[in-house]
């Protein structure tokens, strides 16, 4: 069998544009785009994705390799990648923030740790926040789902098809305010109660000015807000559950407003 200069290229051609938007996905997704996992074990990983996924993937179109227009196919795979990966690192990172905020309520906010996923200093209680979704995202194949999206948007956005729309993009932009919302839906029930304790040491204080009122209040402020942690973790999965569903609803959203 013969195999000629333009078969090669176009074997070539079918593998190359998609690595990029799968590289960059997995760069940039949860869990697997952390720091815990060596650059090469990644880079590895996205090129077996890749070669299971071309075979089912649309024809991808002849581009001249030294063009202008393929770098700028290059860059917007690469941003489509990013996009997705970051969209999921959103539901991880919402849990991150409520915990911050719980943290900052209950009088923890200086016990912090280094996170060997990302290599900056979180506070305990997010921190503990984070392990607990990581084991749900794994434990309900939340990087399977993953991987489907990123299969399902070749044919929502296919190579070549055009860059992203502003409605997009936009799109994009409010999943932040996505990101404070559910962090403080998570965190409200244990604010609120804290907040409530700290409202009643005021009052003792303004009852009884000779009470030491730091000697006492930040100890059972700490305590308080720990059994609240306790007591809260019974709905945890709960939580998770509507924030997945957000996050798929939003995902979809934005593959929807390109298709």
């Amino acid at each position: 069998m013969e195999i000629g200069l333009l078969q090669i290229e176009h074997w070539v051609n079918a593998f190359l544009w998609p690595l990029f938007r799968v590289m960059s996905f997995f760069m940039a997704m949860p869990i697997i785009g952390t720091q815990m996992l060596p650059m090469r074990l990644r880079l590895g990983l996205a090129l077996a994705v890749t070669v299971l996924l071309v075979p089912v993937l649309p024809a991808m179109p002849l581009f001249d390799g030294l063009s202008l227009h393929s770098w700028i196919l290059v860059a917007q795979q690469v941003l489509i990648g990013s996009l997705l990966g970051f969209s999921a690192n959103i539901l991880l990172q919402s849990f991150v923030a409520g915990g911050q905020m719980m943290a900052m309520q209950m009088g923890l906010g200086f016990a912090s740790m280094t996170d060997p996923a990302n290599g900056v200093s979180v506070v305990i209680v997010a921190q503990i926040y984070l392990m607990l979704v990581m084991m749900l995202f794994l434990g309900m194949d939340g990087h399977l789902v993953l991987i489907e999206i990123l299969a399902q948007s070749f044919y929502v956005l296919p190579v070549g098809a055009g860059g992203l729309s502003q409605a997009t993009l936009w799109q994009m932009a409010l999943s932040g305010g996505w990101l404070f919302m559910a962090a403080l839906l998570m965190a409200l029930p244990a604010v609120t109660a804290l907040l409530i304790v700290n409202f009643a040491f005021g009052i003792m204080t303004k009852a009884a000015p000779q009470l030491n009122i730091f000697a006492i209040g930040f100890p059972f402020t700490m305590l308080m807000g720990i059994f609240i942690i306790w007591a809260s973790l019974s709905g945890f999965f709960s939580h998770y559950q509507v924030f997945a569903i957000e996050w798929l609803e939003t995902v979809s959203g934005l593959l929807a407003v390109e298709g």
